[in-house]
């Protein structure tokens, strides 16, 4: 057979080009997947955790297999202490939701999915809606009927998956009635959430290990697109007592080309920065009132259809409003703060710029990840100045303050710097300023 180049896009299915007759595989959970998402096939790192959620949860409690579900003829032996605790770091874009979706398909108990935000939950909801996968949302401010109605589609299996956040399930009487309702997996999303906000303002995220324990449900999966060693085990220690097994790809995104600009007027650097680069962008920014600034120097310039602001402050309507008009942009610029990016799928944005440097790395490397998640090739610009530099230098060595400026001070390429933080996994650069300037000859 000839090869046929076909192209899957979207968060859940990146671009790729593949072999059809190569790439296909009858096993039941790409079925599954294929009838219910439209997808054509599962990658590698997808079907790997996936038998492994399969074959644990398929255990009874004699840890005898009541049910064989089987991906390439074989069932993951994942033996010990470590059975059924996942901890699984795919990029962004890679397509981590249907490593908890696809199971849901074919457990006999519901699925809990536990989110960060109630606009992603909402987000997600849609999605699964639309793949004709049945939810329920438990969240703040529900009248006792809504919860009883949840239960009620749980107990009677109209319900394959619930989705919660970890505030939600500090009610008791929610957590005695999910325990009787036999959930057969729990999947954390964006899980680095544990450590970025379990010890600062939202506690709730360090109950998340206690909660798991109540619901005595043996499978649980976390999720992280970005997290460097010191937040992987922060992670590990609360959800499963330093007891996971980390499922692993490569962290590298080879589409982004990195460049660090150096400026002592940010808002020329960043007006320069979108005017020359390919849209829709996004442009972070550390506060509410830089957005605002920002959104005006750019209408000013674009117009005001071509350029607005986002961030925590506004109201539901208000975000949704310019959640729409970025979603349907072909040229728009949102500058925004971190309010906006977990969840939203919006595949063709080509270019962000860092008008601030995010506190971490692993919150840079994942609001750059934000462009390109069709696979196109796309740019990810970090404006840096000399009151950056003052900071950097003030920082405590070795902490992970500290390591934002070290990458933008870096003489070496920028991606071999973010890998060696990361994961220590050896790339070839695929784009950045510093490897751009050596190739030409020229000193950056």
């Amino acid at each position: 057979m000839a090869e046929k180049e076909i192209f899957i896009e979207g968060e859940d299915f990146p671009a790729q080009s593949f072999d059809e007759e190569e790439f296909f595989y009858c096993d039941e959970a790409t079925l599954a997947a294929q009838k219910s998402f439209g997808i054509k096939f599962l990658f590698p790192w997808q079907r790997l955790v996936i038998a492994n959620i399969l074959d644990t949860a398929c255990l009874d409690s004699s840890g005898a297999e009541n049910k064989d579900f089987e991906i390439d003829g074989q069932i993951n032996e994942n033996d010990g202490v470590c059975r059924g605790k996942q901890i699984v770091l795919l990029p962004t874009g890679a397509g981590k939701s249907l490593c908890f979706l696809t199971p849901a398909l074919l457990l006999d108990g519901p699925t809990l999915v536990m989110y960060p935000l109630l606009a992603l939950m909402a987000d997600q909801q849609r999605r699964m809606q639309e793949g004709s996968l049945s939810c329920v949302v438990f969240k703040g401010g529900q009248t006792q009927e809504e919860r009883e109605e949840n239960f009620r589609k749980i107990e009677c299996g109209q319900a394959r998956v619930i989705l919660a956040n970890p505030e939600v399930l500090q009610n008791e009487k929610i957590i005695c009635r999910l325990k009787k309702c036999g959930i057969a997996h729990i999947a954390i999303d964006e899980a680095h959430c544990v450590s970025e906000w379990g010890d600062s303002f939202r506690p709730a995220y360090l109950t998340l290990g206690k909660i798991i324990k109540e619901l005595e449900v043996k499978t649980v999966t976390a999720f992280t697109a970005t997290a460097s060693p010191p937040v992987l085990a922060r992670v590990n220690e609360v959800l499963f007592d330093g007891n996971a097994h980390l499922v692993q790809s490569s962290a590298d995104r080879a589409n982004i080309h990195y460049e660090v600009r150096y400026a002592y007027a940010k808002k020329k650097a960043v007006l320069k920065a979108c005017i020359e680069l390919k849209k829709p962008m996004i442009v972070f920014c550390s506060s509410r009132r830089k957005t605002e600034d920002t959104a005006r120097l750019l209408t000013a310039y674009f117009g005001s259809e071509k350029a607005k602001f986002y961030h925590a402050g506004m109201t539901k309507e208000e975000k949704l409003a310019v959640e729409k008009w970025f979603f349907d942009s072909e040229d728009g610029i949102l500058a925004a703060t971190c309010a906006y990016g977990m969840g939203m799928d919006k595949g063709n944005i080509y270019t962000v710029v860092h008008l601030d440097a995010p506190e971490h790395i692993e919150n840079f490397i994942q609001e750059a990840g934000r462009a390109g998640r069709k696979g196109d090739d796309v740019n990810s610009v970090l404006i840096w100045s000399h009151k950056d530099q003052a900071k950097w230098r003030q920082a405590q060595k070795n902490s992970r303050e500290k390591v934002m400026g070290d990458f933008a001070n870096s003489r070496i390429c920028r991606r071999e710097f973010m890998m060696n933080y990361l994961t220590g996994e050896q790339v070839i650069c695929s784009g950045c300023d510093i490897c751009d300037a050596q190739k030409s000859g020229k000193k950056n």
